[in-house]
């Protein structure tokens, strides 16, 4: 009975402790998603002031660092990933330097860096606050990408025209899982690397190989705007 008594004494105590311990948390979660914004407002500033140095100026600088201007041109394209730069250019100016092989591999290599970079910076300072401040529609998309992110990451990133870099961000904001968006990524990029790899390969002469490019641009674009349209009359039927 006395150890009964203690307790109904001491379980009002732990109440204030509790109550701050919960202010902590919250502190916490909005400390890093002013952080998040932060970065992300910095990363489009830097879009805006920084130029893209054109297929020609890539090639003249790769030509003279030899080796090294691979590895710089990989880890630099991995670090324009988190901004909102076209990369697209890039991926042309690699594909005119190194060829339609070596210009792939570079640019396959920078973007799954650059897209893992990304989603983990998104998912550690912004995931909680989703969690926290949203409701429950929220809720249910974020089931529906556990149970179906590898299709809806894969869909995504075979449409041409959406933005590589606000997909990387709005993955790690989700729920999608890790090993999901990972495969997804991989899976997903090859073929729109390859096409404008190919059309910097070329020369955009408007040969065979260019048209062909093209038109895997284009299918790409029709098939990802399927799935996503799959994709939401399933999310509205549930």
């Amino acid at each position: 009975m006395s150890s009964q008594r203690d307790d109904l004494e001491v379980a009002p105590d732990s109440l204030p402790a509790a109550g701050a311990a919960s202010r902590r948390a919250h502190h916490r979660v909005l400390t890093r998603l002013v952080v998040l914004a932060v970065f992300v407002v910095v990363a489009i500033i830097v879009a805006i002031v920084v130029p893209v140095p054109g297929p020609e100026q890539i090639r003249a600088i790769a030509d003279s660092a030899g080796t090294a201007g691979g590895v710089a041109f990989l880890l630099g394209y991995a670090v324009l990933t988190l901004t909102p730069l076209p990369k697209n250019v890039l991926g042309m100016a690699a594909g005119l330097t190194w060829g339609f092989a070596g210009g792939s591999l570079l640019v396959y290599a920078g973007s799954l860096l650059g897209a893992t970079l990304a989603f983990v910076i998104g998912r550690s300072l912004g995931r909680d606050a989703v969690e926290r401040f949203t409701g429950a529609r929220v809720a249910r998309v974020d089931e529906l990408l556990r149970r179906h992110g590898l299709a809806t990451v894969i869909g995504a990133r075979l449409i041409p025209v959406l933005p590589f870099t606000a997909i990387n961000y709005a993955a790690g904001l989700t729920a999608v899982r890790r090993g999901d968006y990972a495969l997804g990524t991989a899976i997903g990029i090859i073929p729109g690397t390859l096409a404008y790899v190919a059309l910097g390969a070329v020369g955009l002469e408007l040969g065979w190989p260019f048209w062909i490019a093209v038109g895997v641009l284009g299918g790409l674009t029709v098939l990802g705007l399927f799935l996503a349209r799959r994709a939401r009359r399933t999310t509205h039927s549930r």
